[in-house]
């Protein structure tokens, strides 16, 4: 069971015109309203629902809705505005035992007067234990399934609540191992048929007289969390046009005293030119900055999209339920300083009316579009109309990216302070700016993460459109963790942002600046092809800088080829030399330099161009007849221009051309090379495929399951698996282990060692004891023991030095020779579970060469992990060596990261030493640590 049921506590969620449902378990205090909820309903739509209409068998549904008669069935309702708006159940094990047809917008089996002869064969099944057999579309596979009925309120269809309340159901029963749902419809009840057809399940049909059979497999694959996520990306951007389109807004706390932070939002707005209504809230004046104002939000005329709430701390809850109440739809909360109750309580009032919010302690919202122009913000100046999208939680930084913005003259499209960010998320923001059709670039300052794994899918999707950046803020940790094992301790947070923004596409700088200087070359040039860079230069000293910052930054400088030399130095003054850098002397003429551009832009060995340039007292053009080399007609090159000019006053400007177009100049050359860098970066991200999860071969999930259950009900605290459950839990998901036996006794080891000495006659010892992980360290291993006798000595040895810790010892034969590698997972409670892999042995720690990324691993990330430590070279066959056995190692970590991905109460495991060698892969050490947790669904859509 989900935890979100099985606490049962309510969870908030949107539907299609962006209001707020309220999704929970019904309980028994629910009758009376689900009672009422029936008796509002058309006697048609009560037909389609129970195929009669018949309010007793409204009442009926309730009374089974609110005291289920055993733990196979589950009630969902929905809930807006104080009453019920929807109801939808499945039942895994009652009998038939009435009525539970099919409404415009729900489903059960036939009523018994419905029956006919062509239909007994069905009815059979109804009547029976419904932990049934669902037929597959291949003809007949066992599945565990449920029935499933849905009905919604009268008024209320097409808004999305019976497809809401089925994705909740879904998620729960995949939760139970429920495989698939069932249900009969009358065929003329062709909106619940649609409802199936459009949740993006697999959905059988089997028509029997006026009656439909429909089967809906709860496999979770790619498709249904495409459609999972369109339905709630129209959701998201419908529910957030009251926030970044409204038509009227009002101020709460706008006063009379010049620098209050309400009068602020409020003189912004006005001068802003906002085209809507604007109204100021305040009973103690009637106007302020000449904008009506009112005593309360339920006195204003005209009930307000968006409020701006800007009252002390303690006044907030109650401002906040006073527009909840009048109908508002939106509120940006720029109070500071709430409390925990507080808190609460504001978030409260926001989800009990359906309000969308942004805040608190926030710097405040705006959008440039000139049908709009609003800025309800509190920063020094109005943002420059722009195409650039923003979403930051400090109000400092905001500041500093609309400045910086606005002085490139990039501009800003939309901007949201996020704040404490109690609701609105960077997330929104994404699937905002996918839409508005006015965005090309996105910026990025997120200290938090409320869901990573949506927010990953998000941006994968949107980075395939627009460029993506982000400040990976915190990327410091104060020391790597002490922990328990060397997975953990390389698994850092730092870590844990990489992957997450590698993966998705995203481009991380590493400052404000930084961020700004990339997002200046992707505004303004093509993206380059690769990473192969020319650098022209008057000087020669600054080719050397710019090519040094260049090499540094990753990029590659390509010698030019000799029919390249000999057409560039026939165009270069007397003295130049046409190497990489190209130096054209400072006796370069605007025309010399622009033909030497030209003719590296067309060069097909080059990607991009450099220019460095430094003003000289010799030099035979000026410093704006050169800049105007680079600028004369930009348009018209198909490959990223940059320049580099060391007397500029600014880390990074935009050189406006004749053509409209603009050319990106850095002050510094280590500022070029880092923002081409990102470019190539994203390029080479753009041409990859995107990756997908592969089928596997001989898992089996349920049994693990089984183990993990077994092993938490005797440890309900959780703990390390000892090696028996160890190697039954990696054996269900097809993990190659080295041959082992286990010994508690001197003679039981000598006999393993028997059974084990087949393989090549040496054997290993290893000590074991509840908790022990680093076995080396400890001195607790024995190698190559050989005979008997050396056997003996070394279980003495052993218990002797652990005595009262040791229980027991694991024996295997002494591995051959190959290179020692680490394959692990860490479960993020925020950021879900981590796979690393690099270089394992006894020196994983010290040489720390491991590479992340964030499961489910498609066939791209399992490259990427392969290819990305420094080791790589050793697995993929260097100096001579053969390359390992690559498609096992692949095997391996896709293997890992689905149990990983399967069993939330993995809370870590570590493969250490994995044995790598052309013959194959194999374990030689596992150590996996259980926590009692329960299942979460990331993609569920539901709000914070």
């Amino acid at each position: 069971m989900t935890d979100d049921l099985l606490e049962r506590h309510p969870v908030h969620a949107l539907l299609t015109d962006g209001t707020t449902a309220c999704i929970r378990p019904a309980l028994p205090g629910d009758q009376d309203r689900l009672r009422d909820f029936y008796e509002r309903m058309a006697l048609e739509n009560l037909r389609l629902r129970f195929f009669s209409a018949s309010r007793r068998s409204g009442a009926q549904a309730a009374d089974r809705a609110c005291a289920p008669a055993h733990p196979g069935y589950h009630a969902l309702l929905a809930e807006a505005g104080g009453r019920v708006i929807g109801l939808a159940e499945y039942d895994t094990g009652s009998r038939n035992t009435g009525a539970q047809g099919t409404s415009a917008q729900g489903t059960g089996t036939r009523a018994a007067a419905a029956k006919d002869a062509a239909a007994k064969d069905t009815e059979t099944r109804n009547t029976g234990p419904r932990d049934t057999v669902a037929e597959s579309a291949s003809g007949g596979a066992e599945q565990r399934a449920a029935e499933i009925s849905i009905a919604v309120a009268d008024g209320l269809h097409h808004r999305g609540v019976g497809t809401l309340l089925v994705e909740h159901l879904v998620s729960a029963a995949r939760s139970e191992g429920i495989t698939a749902f069932t249900a009969d419809a009358l065929g003329e009840n062709h909106e619940v048929l649609r409802l199936f057809a459009d949740l993006g399940l697999r959905t059988t049909r089997r028509f029997e007289g006026p009656e439909v059979r429909c089967t809906i497999h709860l496999d979770q694959d790619n498709a249904y969390l495409s459609a999972v996520e369109s339905r709630g990306r129209a959701a998201d951007v419908a529910s957030l046009l009251p926030l970044l389109r409204p038509s009227t807004v009002a101020v709460v706390g706008a006063g009379r005293t010049p620098g209050s932070v309400g009068r602020a939002v409020l003189h912004h707005l006005r001068t802003g030119g906002f085209t809507g209504r604007l109204f100021a809230v305040n009973p103690h004046v009637e106007s302020v900055l000449g904008v009506p104002s009112h005593p309360s939000v339920a006195a204003l005329p005209k009930t307000p999209d968006l409020v701006v709430v800007a009252v002390p701390a303690a006044a907030v809850p109650a401002v906040a339920e006073e527009c909840g109440k009048a109908g508002v739809r939106a509120l940006v909360v720029v109070t500071a300083g709430l409390d925990h109750a507080q808190a609460d309580a504001l978030l409260a009032a926001c989800r009990t009316h359906g309000m969308r919010l942004v805040g608190p302690n926030c710097l405040g919202v705006s959008n440039t579009a000139p049908d709009l122009s609003l800025d309800a913000t509190f920063a020094a100046g109005h943002p420059r109309p722009g195409t650039a999208g923003i979403a930051v939680q400090s109000g400092g930084v905001g500041i500093a990216l609309l400045d910086g913005l606005s002085r490139l003259g990039i501009g800003v499209s939309s901007f949201a302070s996020l704040g404490d960010k109690f609701d609105v998320s960077g997330n929104d923001m994404l699937q905002w700016w996918e839409s508005d059709g006015h965005t090309d670039l996105a910026l990025l300052h997120l200290e938090s993460f409320g869901n990573p794994r949506a927010f990953s899918r998000t941006a994968r999707r949107v980075t395939r459109r627009i460029p993506v950046l982000t400040v990976d803020a915190g990327r410091t940790d104060a020391g790597r963790r002490a922990a328990a094992s060397h997975t953990a301790a390389a698994a850092t947070r730092t870590m844990t942002r990489q992957a997450l923004f590698t993966q998705a596409g995203i481009t991380a700088t590493r400052s404000v600046g930084e961020l700004l200087e990339t997002a200046a070359l992707l505004h303004s040039q093509p993206l380059p092809e690769g990473p192969r860079v020319a650098v022209v230069t008057n000087a020669g000293g600054a080719g050397v800088l710019t090519a040094d910052a260049c090499a540094e930054a990753g990029l590659v400088l390509p010698p030019l080829t000799p029919a390249m030399v000999d057409d560039l130095l026939a165009v270069l003054p007397e003295g130049a030399t046409a190497g990489n850098p190209v130096d054209a002397t400072a006796a370069v003429s605007e025309e010399q330099l622009t033909a030497c551009v030209d003719r590296l832009v067309r060069c097909p060995g080059i990607d991009t161009v450099v220019v460095a340039l430094v003003p000289t007292a010799i030099a035979a053009a000026t410093g704006d007849d050169l800049v105007r080399a680079l600028t004369a007609a930009p348009g018209r090159r198909t490959r990223p221009v940059l320049a580099v000019r060391l007397d500029q006053d600014r880390s990074v400007q935009l050189l406006p051309a004749a053509d409209g177009t603009t050319v990106p100049s850095y002050a510094e050359p280590q500022s070029a090379a880092r923002a081409l860098a990102h470019a190539a970066r994203r390029a080479a991200w753009l041409a990859r495929p995107a990756g997908t999860v592969p089928d596997l071969e001989g898992i089996e999930p349920e049994r693990a399951r089984t183990v993990v259950e077994e092993y938490l009900a005797f440890h309900p605290d959780g703990g390390w698996l000892d090696p028996r459950t160890c190697a039954a839990l990696l054996a269900c998901y097809g993990i190659p282990q080295i041959p082992w036996a286990w010994a508690d006794s001197e003679d039981d080891a000598v006999l393993a060692a028997d059974r084990l000495r087949g393989f090549d006659g040496r054997v290993v010892m290893k000590a074991h004891w509840p908790g022990l992980l680093h076995k080396t360290q400890q001195h607790a291993v024995h190698l190559d023991l050989r005979g008997d006798a050396q056997i003996r000595a070394a279980f003495r040895d052993l218990e002797t030095r652990f005595a009262g810790l040791m229980t027991g010892v694991v024996l295997q034969p002494l591995a051959d020779r190959g290179t020692e590698l680490l394959a692990g997972v860490v479960q993020d409670e925020v950021f879900g579970p981590l796979v690393l892999f690099g270089l394992g042995g006894t020196a994983t720690d010290v040489l720390a060469d491991h590479a992340a990324r964030l499961a489910p691993l498609t066939d791209r990330d399992v490259h990427d992990l392969i290819t990305s430590p420094r080791c790589a070279p050793l697995l993929l066959g260097a100096d001579g060596h053969r390359a390992v056995d690559l498609e096992r190692l692949e095997q391996l970590l896709h293997r890992l990261s689905r149990m990983a991905a399967d069993l939330p109460q993995l809370a870590e495991a570590e493969f250490n030493p994995v044995l790598a060698s052309p013959g194959g892969i194999t374990v030689l050490d596992a150590r996996v640590h259980l926590l009692p947790r329960r299942p979460k669904d990331p993609y569920l859509r539901r709000l914070r």
